[in-house]
């Protein structure tokens, strides 16, 4: 008797917990108006990270621009003293030459006031590359210069310094937001001097710039050149970086 009633106890037990419904749990976390709140916190937050990362990175790029002016500064000063040297070599073999001559010729002769003129004019040049150079890396006037090197890039086109000259108008312009100007700036580089080193970073500014004002595929192209053409530089690797971020 006791088995029989303990066992319509567990039975009816068994039926009282299959037909009471079970508590509906939401397996998100709260309810509608809870996860919309979440998710625009999440969003929030990525948002936040990204704009600080771009901030990093766009120090990161400044400083390494500070570093490639101050290496092209001292590369350019050596280049300029081998040359200095170079033209006094010429002008004691000359003036050697003058004294070994059979001919009675005057002591004041032509090719030495010729060479004088050659090194003031160097010398101008020089200082005005370095001027526009040091309103960048010292001084910190970005507009002066702006202006510097504008003025650099007309009065001496047949410069070596041409190409970097332009480079660094593109870069001052670029980094203003001016991206029409800085764009014919990074185009002269890219077309006029193709073996400036400064040639492969225009690419990829023209490439930037063209993401940063819409044209996608014009900055995929740009990217592509970079890569096919200067592989195993920084430049080509900053490149894939962007064009993973166009494919996502």
């Amino acid at each position: 008797m006791k088995k029989a009633v303990l066992a319509s106890l567990i039975f009816m037990s068994a039926g009282t917990a299959i037909a009471a419904p079970a508590p509906v749990e939401d397996l998100a976390g709260g309810n509608a108006t809870d996860r919309v709140a979440r998710l625009e916190r999440i969003i929030k937050a990525k948002q936040q990270a990204d704009f600080e990362l771009q901030s990093r990175v766009d120090t990161l790029q400044q400083e390494v621009l500070d570093l490639r002016g101050l290496v092209e500064q001292q590369n350019y000063q050596l280049n300029q003293m081998l040359e200095r040297q170079r033209q006094l070599y010429d002008e004691i073999a000359q003036l050697q030459s003058q004294k070994n001559s059979v001919a009675v010729t005057p002591v004041a002769t032509a090719p030495i006031s010729t060479g004088t003129g050659a090194a003031t004019s160097t010398l101008n040049e020089t200082a005005s590359y370095q001027h526009a150079l040091d309103l960048v890396r010292k001084e910190r006037k970005y507009d002066e210069a702006i202006v510097a090197f504008d003025n650099f890039i007309k009065q001496y086109p047949n410069s070596t310094l041409i190409a970097n000259a332009n480079y660094w108008l593109g870069q001052l312009l670029y980094n203003k937001s001016d991206f029409t100007a800085a764009k014919q700036a990074f185009s002269a580089v890219v077309t006029r001097y193709k073996d400036s080193n400064k040639r492969a970073d225009s690419l990829l500014k023209l490439g930037l710039i063209a993401e940063k004002t819409g044209d996608k595929v014009e900055a995929k192209n740009f990217y592509q050149q970079v890569q096919r053409e200067y592989a195993d530089t920084s430049s080509a690797r900053i490149a894939g970086q962007q064009l993973a971020g166009l494919k996502g």
